[in-house]
This record gives C-alpha cells, sequence and structure tokens, in this order.
C-alpha cells in the first residue's frame, strides 16, 4: 500500500450512520427544520463524517438553520446516573440572520459553522460528554471567535420547534438529541459557570433577549 493510501486510510470515518439511519436522519432534519438543497461536505472525516445542512430563511421563519450531520453517530460516554436520559448521541444547530453569507470562507462569517464542527468533534477528541447546559469557550484566554464579535463561548440549549423538542429515535433504536449551540459574551459565560445555563436562560428571557438566532451585536445580559 503506497503512502497516499496509507494517509487516507487513516482519514476514514470510524463512526458512522448506516445507509438506512441516514436516510432516516436526513428525513427528519427536512421534517423538523425544513427542506434543504445545500449542504457543507466534509472532504477529510478523520473520526466521523460531518456534514452541515443549510436549510434557507422562508417568510414564517426568515433565517438560516444550520444543522449538523454524522454527530450522532458517535455514541458518548454518558456517566451511569444520566444512562437513563437516553443522551449518548447528539445533532447540533446554529440559527443565523438571513443576511448572513453563510458561503465566505472570511472567519468573520464562517464561525459559527467552524463552532458546530469543533462542538460536534469535542466528544470524541476528549472522551466527555455533551447535552443540555454545556459550555466550551475558543481557548484558555477567552479568544473572540473572529474580529467582528466577542463572543467567545457557546452554551448548548435544547432544540424545539413548533412540535416542541426535536429528537429522533431510529428505528434501530437509537435516540439523537438536536441541541442549539449559542453563543455567548465572556460575561454571560462566567455568569453561567457561577450558577447555570436555566438560570442564563432564564435571564435572557426576562430582558426578552432573542438569543436563539446568533446577533453579533445583541445585549450582553450580564453587563
Amino acid at each position: 500500500m503506497g503512502l497516499f493510501n496509507k494517509l487516507f486510510k487513516r482519514r476514514e470515518p470510524m463512526y458512522l450512520y448506516d445507509d438506512k439511519e441516514l436516510d432516516e436522519v436526513d428525513a427528519y432534519i427536512t421534517k423538523a427544520f425544513g427542506d434543504f438543497d445545500s449542504v457543507f461536505h466534509e472532504i477529510v472525516s478523520p473520526d466521523i463524517h460531518l456534514d452541515v445542512c443549510f436549510i434557507p430563511p422562508t417568510a414564517e421563519e426568515p433565517f438560516y438553520k444550520l444543522v449538523t450531520m454524522g454527530a450522532g453517530a458517535y455514541e458518548m460516554k454518558i456517566p451511569d446516573k444520566w444512562k437513563e436520559n437516553n443522551i449518548e448521541r447528539a445533532e447540533y444547530v446554529i440559527y443565523l440572520p438571513k443576511n448572513w453569507n453563510i458561503q465566505s470562507q472570511d472567519m468573520k462569517d464562517y464561525w459559527p459553522i467552524k463552532i458546530l464542527k469543533q462542538v460536534a468533534r469535542l466528544p470524541i477528541l476528549c472522551d466527555t460528554w455533551l447535552s443540555f447546559g454545556h459550555s466550551t469557550q475558543t481557548d484558555e484566554a477567552g479568544t473572540p471567535y473572529a474580529a467582528n464579535t466577542k463572543f467567545n463561548s457557546v452554551v448548548l440549549d435544547f432544540c424545539e420547534n413548533h412540535q416542541g423538542e426535536v429528537k429522533l429515535k431510529t428505528s434501530s433504536g437509537k435516540t439523537i438529541n438536536f441541541y442549539q449551540v449559542i453563543p455567548l459574551y465572556p460575561e454571560e459565560l462566567k455568569f453561567k459557570m457561577e450558577n447555570d445555563a436555566q438560570t442564563l436562560i432564564d435571564k435572557f428571557n426576562e430582558k426578552g433577549i432573542d438569543y436563539k438566532i446568533v446577533n453579533i451585536n445583541r445585549d450582553n445580559v450580564c453587563c
């Protein structure tokens, strides 16, 4: 086997949906979020094959929905006390305003996609698990995601639509949870760490701040 083939082989995903599961996840994303004909396909996949589906804005929901497809093929290592909740598998979602340039590779536009990919791989790379209320920041120094925003971290919220919580039970018996990725300012992350995610979300709601759709100029709820 040549060097190229050896290197390529090492990059083959280790955790994949089978064909039937992939069809079910694809159909469920369409049902829960809307039709999509644009997918950010991953070229090199060292562990999971992670695509990002782009659901375009509509008159009823005038914002982009970006949804990962592939993260849920990996079964996270959940503490025993939480296993009855069936949270071993997850996909991740972020909402962007309709004027967002989702085709741009400039970091000021690309950072939400980068976050989705980083969050999706975190459980594999760090041998950990993610669920509601978990958070992560860019780096130890808390560097902003891009030059045009002060967001430097995210927290996971339950993803919901008009029918309630977004969650898929596959025909093979696997439960795939969908979590919304919410960008935070440093002060909001600090507040969340000192309290909890629900208290932070309550604070958003009390102040009438729309935190679901990314707004790089939104009010900082902790300032």
